[in-house]
């Protein structure tokens, strides 16, 4: 589970990366569905860290409310898991 969470936290730390470098150059970005989907796919940390470092996207307010869901589907999916007893977490 580590690795799974490490190499999304990279991949989605990186499409975000690349989307900022893509908006300042006015060039084709990447669409925010796919942005969403790394994020729910295991990315959080890498959304998170990305959005502050390179302060991407923090200023639009459906995208900051999607992604809020998303992290609170995150949790309420590990919690079940572990109410469940599943210990792969």
């Amino acid at each position: 589970m580590i690795y799974w969470l490490t190499l999304s936290t990279l991949i989605t730390f990186t499409a975000y990366a690349i989307d900022k470098y893509r908006a300042v150059r006015h060039k084709r970005r990447i669409s925010e569905f796919f942005l969403l989907s790394l994020t729910f796919l295991g990315g959080t940390l890498g959304a998170l860290l990305a959005m502050v470092i390179f302060r991407h996207k923090v200023s639009k307010k459906i995208f900051l409310l999607k992604l809020s869901g998303i992290i609170v589907l995150q949790v309420l999916i590990c919690a079940g898991l572990w109410r469940l007893g599943v210990s792969e977490l």
